[in-house]
């Protein structure tokens, strides 16, 4: 979560999965980002394959939040996929 000068004024992990998966719940997101004032959000998770392609449910999650924070004036900066050494950036690919 940043505040609207791009500072972080917290972190919330929303969902912890196994190898398989996991489900990150858009309504839990936004409770706690509003709960802590926060400006704007980056989403950020890990595969654990070493695989950086995001998959289709990522995109959707992606697609979703972004749609979601766009009417609530709550926007996301950026979506992180991290594996291994290397990240993947929603945002630099600009898909957001």
């Amino acid at each position: 979560m940043l505040n609207r000068s791009n500072h972080i004024i917290g972190k919330h992990l929303i969902s912890k999965g196994g190898q398989a998966g996991t489900v990150a719940d858009p309504k839990i997101i936004f409770k706690v980002a509003i709960e802590n004032n926060a400006a704007y959000i980056v989403l950020a998770h890990y595969h654990p394959s070493g695989n950086l392609k995001p998959s289709e449910s990522d995109n959707k999650l992606t697609r979703n939040v972004v749609a979601s924070g766009a009417m609530l004036g709550l926007y996301v900066v950026d979506h992180l996929i991290f594996a291994n050494d290397y990240y993947y950036s929603y945002k630099d690919e600009d898909l957001i």
